[in-house]
């Protein structure tokens, strides 16, 4: 038996009719060929669609939003990172450049490369990496072994590789078989034939002597070989396989930590600061 409907009247001037029909029109809601106001109405009380402006996000809001998607693409979970991507982009008010950005995202299948990774290192199994660097090229890598490190808010792929051709000038001849990859930059991964590497990635032994306040405040990493406190200062040695992140790490702590070890590392670092003083007009002499 049919449903009874109620008949119901609403008085409105006509360009508000027009924009009610211009919403059924866009949102796909016809009675006949012609866009249905009473069934815009009808899905509106049923909650079938939601009313109001979209939300909006501040620049913080933006950035923690845009790292969450990395980390789960990183992570392996691209479906979620697409649905927040889709989220995103169809309820958030984005600026242009943004919307764009995360629209290819959101198009663009992303393979999860670091479940690959992962499973070929639980199976001691090597693999070539195909990998587009910031300048556009492709290189490829034969990875004789691996690890999964986090490193400012992201994962990276950590490899020794047997290629050795991509850095014409090394600053570390002791590191040049390592390789620190970013997942969104690698196109592709496979297996290959060959042994796991048993020693692991490459190292220098980093001397870092910490005072003042970072005698208690400094937090051990994973991969500190020791840590004692010997009078007023800390002094830990550090297995590092990447320098560019010590340097970044030990920016941040100012005057209170210094590189002692090896000389390599000390002298870049001091390079560093002597730039970082021109930048800001502060002499330096030669």
């Amino acid at each position: 038996m049919p449903r009874k409907k109620e008949a119901l009247t609403l008085s409105v001037p006509p360009e508000t009719k027009e924009q009610l029909e211009s919403i059924a029109l866009r949102l796909g809601i016809f009675w006949g060929k012609s866009p249905s106001v009473s069934g815009l109405l009808v899905a509106i009380a049923q909650h079938r669609l939601d009313v109001g402006e979209p939300f909006t996000l501040n620049s913080t809001e933006v950035t923690a939003l845009q790292q969450g998607i990395r980390l789960l693409i990183d992570s392996g979970y691209v479906e979620q990172a697409r649905s927040l991507s889709q989220l995103l982009i169809g309820r958030g008010n984005l600026a242009a450049p943004l919307r764009q950005s995360l629209l290819q995202q959101a198009i663009q299948p992303t393979t999860a490369w670091r479940i690959q990774a992962e499973e070929y290192k639980n199976q001691r199994q090597p693999f070539l990496v195909l990998y587009r660097n910031t300048k556009g090229e492709d290189l490829a890598y034969t990875a004789r072994y691996a690890e999964i490190s986090f490193e400012e808010k992201r994962f990276y792929l950590e490899i020794w590789c047997e290629e050795t051709d991509d850095i014409k000038n090394p600053e570390y001849p002791e590191l040049i078989h390592n390789r620190c990859l970013r997942f969104d930059r690698i196109q592709s991964i496979v297996k290959t034939d060959g042994n796991w590497r048993d020693e692991g990635l490459d190292y220098l032994e980093v001397y870092l002597h910490f005072s003042r306040g970072m005698v208690k405040a400094y937090e051990p990493r994973a991969r500190d070989i020791s840590d004692e406190v010997v009078g007023d200062i800390r002094q830990v040695v550090r297995a590092v396989s990447n320098p560019f992140w010590l340097m970044r790490e030990v920016s941040r702590y100012w005057e209170d930590c210094v590189i002692v070890s090896p000389d390599s590392v000390r002298s870049r670092f001091q390079q560093k600061l002597i730039a970082l003083c021109r930048q800001y007009n502060i002499n330096i002499p030669d």
